[in-house]
């Protein structure tokens, strides 16, 4: 009908012929001026600035079109500080940046950018190809790539723990497909990782909210990030160990605030408790079997219609009295709060949101309506700080019923439609900059938790809450837990939950987790057995499955299997006091909780992609069964000498060993020489530890260090000193064992009024002194056909 009117000459209809993608380097150098702390550089094909954050950490902005903008995203969070940079030339023409820890070099024709450490080491380098960008407004950077360089971090990759050989692409998404190893992307983007080349580290930041693609696979000798719009803004750490990079990534991007203790418990979900009376019927439960428990989750089920803010009056009549009586247990309640917001004049929340101009909107005014869980729903726009606000407080809704935690789902943001997501032509408004949301969408999440975390800590009073997301970006840690989403009860699934968790753990997210168990598909009880193995030394551990699936509790597969589930739950507490101390170290550091094993031993070549067992802290190796019907495994002990934690027989590391294991043993080994605090089992934290052990795996010689943390497990009080610090150290020999104690704070005093130290491979008498006191015989209680030695000590050591 067109053919004959001008739309017949549309250049659109010429399908055949693609638009040609042109790339332009930024070209030579053409002037260098330093403006205060920023080097500002003119290019023939665009503008750079380098600005150096601290002696280690280097900032380089690219923005073809004018002056870079030095406005950092929301996942950075710290300042520049003074950096003392002595500038100079070589010869006409390179120019060289040097700090106490770093040399930037910049070769002019065209500009190439190579950063050393002050060994002259190379860190990163650009060869033929360097910045640029395309006539399509993308941004690219290319690196050379060594041949011994391993990838981590990317947030919660599926596959194997060494990304090289990959291609992957930041763009949160809600993926219920099963999870392979080529499913890409998924709810998380952190645009970080870090290089370990021969022992030594570096990491590198791409602060670009857009859809980025880091290019590991395309090319054997370099590799590249590119974003579809923004400037290449990137930040460079320079380690040298892979610990020293996760704390200079933190330190930009933020921290972990301490959790309460409730929430480093076993917690139980499903999608969903459809009534008050079944949640009442699965407590009583864990508490007639004596199976701890600090939490249960309310799924979408326990809404009405869907409606956040809301309880169904028929199936949860009285909320308010269910959630006190589970607290007055020791149970937490958590309910699950999506952004999508039912289209309905009558409800009180979307009324608010349209009146107060809270939602996200097109260009032209009308707000953006697609489907979710409700049905048609508006979505709040959390780049407003009204919006936050106004989000925030609505939590009240939860805390005035005695709420503390509250879990964020759908937060991509996911929608029904074929997108799976917003539409990216919908506007921001970000307080007068305004975005569109393909330059926001990957941070959508991320603001909703700064939202919530924020509400949540102005409503409780001085407690700390607890919050656990689907979605976010680099920076997500300060806020929130993350889980791993939709997985399966798959034990190929199992498997890859731990690389996922690490590189988590890696890119500066200590706690997280993966659904214990599986989410959907069906489990048995062989498979739940191992997982809950696994998952009582995973930082977060919840069980959590599908409506459709068969359940999963604890109990569902019969006494045989309960028990040894009991058994590892029950472990978990018992080792809480340890878990504290590291969630301590977490918040403080950046440091994961859950370690591969090439974070402590970056010098190991069998270590780099070795994905199937971790640390926990430095010292404790968890290594599960990760099959059906198998009882053995091979394990790689580190260098130095390892305790089988179940019998206290010695291994020799530095190498690989089989490893004998029923289905209710997980492989659980301590570094010799070190030390770890245990308490007792209970219900749940709520019940105050009465008694510690700190247990000293002894060596003939040589020097172990602990540090024991507690406070009170719920308020921010430890942030005003409020708390209590032990430093323990043992110096052992063949014949004596001299421990000293130093109490480094005891402001708060710790629940347990005496503590054991037990001393383990004592295979003859040795003479044992405490804090230069000998202890005698008659205070001590020698077993040496256990090999042991155990002192009660009281209020006086403690």
């Amino acid at each position: 009908m067109l053919n004959d009117s001008s739309f017949a000459i549309h250049p659109n209809l010429e399908k055949d012929k693609e638009k040609e993608i042109i790339f332009y380097d930024i070209g030579a150098l053409l002037s260098f001026e330093q403006k205060g702390n920023v080097f500002h550089i003119l290019c023939v094909n665009g503008f750079v600035c380098i600005l150096f954050y601290r002696n280690d950490i280097v900032r380089i902005v690219m923005n073809q079109n004018a002056e870079p903008s030095l406005v950092s995203s929301i996942a950075c969070i710290k300042q520049p500080e003074h950096v003392d940079v002595q500038v100079k030339k070589i010869g006409k023409e390179t120019i060289i940046l040097n700090t106490p820890k770093l040399i930037v070099e910049l070769h002019p024709s065209p500009l190439r950018v190579q950063i050393k450490d002050q060994n002259g080491s190379i860190i990163l380098a650009e060869t033929k190809l360097g910045m640029g960008y395309t006539n399509t407004n993308h941004v690219y950077c290319f690196k050379k790539m060594d041949e011994d360089d391993h990838f981590y971090g990317f947030g919660e990759k599926t596959g194997f723990l060494d990304k090289r050989g990959e291609k992957l692409t930041m763009w949160n998404s809600d993926v219920f497909a099963p999870h392979n190893p080529e499913t890409d992307p998924l709810y998380q983007s952190i645009p970080y990782f870090m290089t370990v080349r021969k022992g030594k580290a570096h990491g590198l930041f791409f602060d670009n909210t857009w859809k980025t693609t880091f290019d590991l696979k395309s090319y054997e000798d370099c590799y590249s990030f590119s974003a579809e719009g923004g400037q290449l803004d990137y930040y460079v750490f320079a380690g040298p160990t892979p610990k020293d990079v996760i704390e200079q990534y933190t330190d930009l991007t933020g921290r972990m605030p301490l959790p309460p203790k409730w929430a480093l418990g076993y917690h139980q979900s499903k999608y969903s408790y459809k009534s008050e009376q079944e949640v009442r019927e699965l407590a009583n439960t864990f508490l007639e079997k004596q199976i701890p428990i600090d939490a249960i989750y309310l799924d979408i089920h326990y809404m009405e219609g869907y409606r956040v803010f809301t309880f169904d009056k028929a199936n949860f009549p009285n909320p308010e009295k269910l959630i006190a009586d589970l607290k007055k247990a020791g149970i937490h309640t958590v309910p699950i709060v999506d952004p999508g917001v039912k289209k309905d004049p009558e409800y009180h929340i979307y009324r608010e949101g349209v009146l107060g101009d809270y939602f996200c909107k097109y260009l032209e005014g009308n707000i953006y309506i697609d489907e979710v869980w409700p049905g048609l729903c508006a979505f709040p726009d959390f780049s407003k700080t009204k919006t936050q606000q106004w989000w925030g407080e609505k939590h009240s809704f939860y805390t005035n019923l005695g709420i503390e935690g509250i879990w964020n789902d759908m937060n991509e943001p996911a929608v029904f439609n074929e997108t799976k997501t917003m539409d990216v032509n919908v506007m921001h408004e970000n307080d007068g900059k305004l975005k569109t949301h393909k330059e926001f969408h990957n941070v959508y999440g991320l603001f909703m938790e700064k939202a919530t975390y924020e509400g949540l800590k102005k409503l409780l009073n001085g407690k700390r809450p607890f919050l656990l997301t689907r979605a976010g970006f680099s920076g997500i840690q300060r806020y929130a837990a993350v889980w791993t989403g939709d997985n399966r009860s798959f034990w190929e699934h199992l498997e890859m939950a731990l690389p996922m968790c690490m590189n988590l753990g890696i890119s500066g997210v200590p706690f997280c987790g993966a659904d214990v168990g599986g989410f959907a598909h069906d489990a048995n009880g062989q498979l739940l057995v191992r997982w809950m193995q696994a998952g009582s030394f995973i930082p977060f551990f919840r069980n959590h499955n599908n409506l459709q699936s068969i359940r999963q509790e604890p109990w569902a597969f019969g006494e045989k299997y309960e028990k040894m589930i009991k058994k590892y739950i029950e472990l978990r507490y018992q080792w809480l006091p340890h878990f504290y101390t590291l969630f301590k170290e977490a918040s403080q550091t950046g440091f994961p909780v859950m370690r591969p094993l090439f974070l402590e031993y970056p010098h190991d070549p069998n270590v780099t992609n070795l994905s199937d067992q971790f640390l926990v802290g430095d010292n404790v190796l968890i290594a599960p069964i990760l099959r059906p019907d198998t009882k053995c495994r091979t394990v790689y002990l580190p260098e130095g000498e390892w305790i089988n934690y179940w019998t206290d027989e010695k291994l020799l590391g530095g190498k690989f060993i089989i490893v004998e294991a029923d289905l209710s043993t997980l492989p659980i080994f301590i570094k010799r020489g070190t030390m770890i605090a245990q308490g007792s089992v209970k219900q749940s934290t709520k019940i105050p530890e009465t008694k510690l052990e700190i247990h000293l795996y002894r060596n003939d010689q040589g020097v172990s260090t602990y540090r024991l943390y507690d406070d009170d497990g719920e308020t921010f009080a430890y942030e005003n000193g409020d708390y209590f610090l032990k430093t323990m150290t043992c110096h052992q020999s063949e014949r004596s064992i001299h421990f000293t104690i130093t109490n480094e704070n005891e402001t708060y005093k710790p629940s347990w009024k005496e503590w054991n130290l037990v001393i383990h491979l004592v295979d003859k008498p040795v003479s044992l002194y405490i804090n230069d006191k000998k202890i005698g015989q008659e205070n001590m209680s020698v077993d040496l056909a256990n090999k042991t030695i155990t002192v009660t000590l009281n209020e006086s050591f403690a």
